[in-house]
């Protein structure tokens, strides 16, 4: 946690008088302008006769506690961030205060370097969001052309449209093509980094060393093949907003570096020694339980809560019914326009859409409406034309071998459609092939090998 600290006015507010001089004599110490008052209602008054830029404050105090005091923060002074003082070990209720808006948190008893290095992280905050522009108007929170109209999506759009205001890191869960990059991009856009650069990593695609030299770059000579520097998404996304897709794939290595770019806002190049600073806003997206992978051991935890700061969920389609119908509509128009028509979808058409369970979701949805108009001669897609486009489905999913006899035949004939679908499902990428079922990726190439018509190399 070394580097120059920021310096600047501190207002720290605890009722008991020695921890909170303890405090104040710390940052003074470090060149901060400190002050130190004993309760929420002085630090309130203080706020307004005489601002200050950062305030840290206990969490346990009588008459008004410091939950009460950040949400007293937003109207007294709703640019100071919030640094919340908790009891050793009460990480839930520490998370909760980072939800409703504090900038941060620091367990007793505190460490010297980490109090001063979690003050000057909110200086540079503040001062960064200070400097920039007044943000867009957000989108009205009933809209919700890009995932739907439905009541569920109208709320999602205005939790999207609060989280974007702020700097927090957003957690989206969803299954797979639910929209969650959507979600992600509509967060940037209407956020005060939206004229900032919008970069996305797909964690699962990469092997864990070309994902650790995406992120944050590599020197020269960093491995075979470094014949350059590359900057990593973490440099290209300054100053805007960095989406890591499908977290819950990364590796334990990467975890530990991720939550040090995330938590002190600085990195390492691979192969490199120079600290780089890092003015990134993350948000990251999965379809994995991540509760249950950190129970297991799988994710850890501290990089669990960085994450989940503003948890955001996107539902699947089929408990969105009344959006198929909008996003149908919606992607046919599209679609045709791109093909120089004018396209439309039947009322039968669309009842039968809306009958189907889509556990591909959005994406599915839409690679389905764009088969129908490349395949439709006429502009009004009817429902026989839903009906012949699933029945093609059906029998391209279905294996094209003979009738198995025995047992053993029946067995590989059951494995090879497994296959077959998980790599149609994957979009041909087998390590997402290979997670869909359940089996190493080693696994999956040796299957792969032992199948004649699909070639194990490529």
């Amino acid at each position: 946690m070394g580097g120059a600290q920021e310096q600047g006015s501190v207002l720290v507010v605890d009722d008991d008088r020695a921890v909170g001089t303890v405090l104040m004599g710390l940052l003074r110490q470090a060149g901060h302008d400190a002050s130190y008052v004993g309760s929420a209602e002085e630090a309130l008054a203080r706020v307004v006769s005489r601002p200050v830029e950062v305030v840290l404050t206990d969490l346990r105090m009588p008459s008004m506690d410091g939950m009460e005091l950040l949400e007293a923060m937003r109207d007294r002074a709703p640019g100071v961030p919030v640094i919340m003082l908790t009891a050793h070990g009460n990480v839930e209720t520490a998370v909760e205060a980072m939800k409703k808006g504090a900038a941060d948190f620091l367990s007793k008893p505190f460490d010297r370097d980490e109090v001063l290095f979690t003050v000057g992280k909110a200086l540079r905050s503040s001062r960064h969001v200070a400097e920039r522009p007044e943000p867009p108007p957000p989108r009205p929170s009933g809209e919700a052309p890009w995932l739907g109209d439905s009541d569920a999506m109208k709320e999602t759009a205005a939790l999207i449209a609060r989280a974007a205001r702020t700097d927090s890191t957003v957690l989206i869960r969803g299954e797979s093509g639910s929209g969650k990059e959507v979600a992600a991009r509509a967060i940037h856009a209407q956020s005060p980094r939206g004229d900032g650069p919008f970069v996305a990593v797909h964690c699962a695609a990469l092997p864990e060393s070309l994902l650790e030299s995406e992120l944050f770059g590599h020197e020269k000579g960093a491995f075979t093949g470094a014949t350059n520097r590359k900057p990593g998404r973490v440099e290209l996304a300054d100053g805007g907003t960095l989406f890591l897709d499908e977290v819950g794939d990364i590796s334990p290595a990467v975890q530990v570096k991720l939550l040090r770019v995330i938590q002190e806002k600085n990195y390492q190049r691979l192969g490199g020694t120079q600290d780089l600073s890092a003015d990134v806003r993350f948000l990251a997206a999965t379809h994995r339980d991540l509760d249950a992978m950190v129970e297991a051991g799988e994710f850890r935890e501290d990089l669990f809560f960085r994450l989940n700061v503003i948890p955001l969920y996107i539902p699947p389609l089929r408990e969105r019914v009344a959006d198929v119908g909008p996003l149908a509509r919606r992607f046919c128009a599209e679609i045709g326009a791109r093909n120089g028509r004018e396209t439309r979808l039947s009322d039968g058409a669309i009842a039968k859409l809306e009958q189907l369970p889509w556990p591909g979701n959005v994406r599915e949805l839409s690679n389905f409406i764009e088969r129908l108009v490349v395949f439709s001669d006429d502009d009004e897609i009817g429902l026989e034309a839903v009906e012949r486009e699933l029945a093609r489905s059906t029998r391209r999913r279905a294996p094209s071998s003979p009738p198995a006899d025995t047992l053993g035949e029946r067995r590989d004939e059951a494995e090879r459609a497994a296959i077959v679908e998980a790599l149609d499902r994957a979009g041909g990428n087998r390590t997402k092939a290979a997670r869909l079922l359940g089996i190493s990726r080693r696994t999956l190439y040796n299957k792969l090998a032992e199948m004649e018509e699909i070639p194990a190399k490529g």
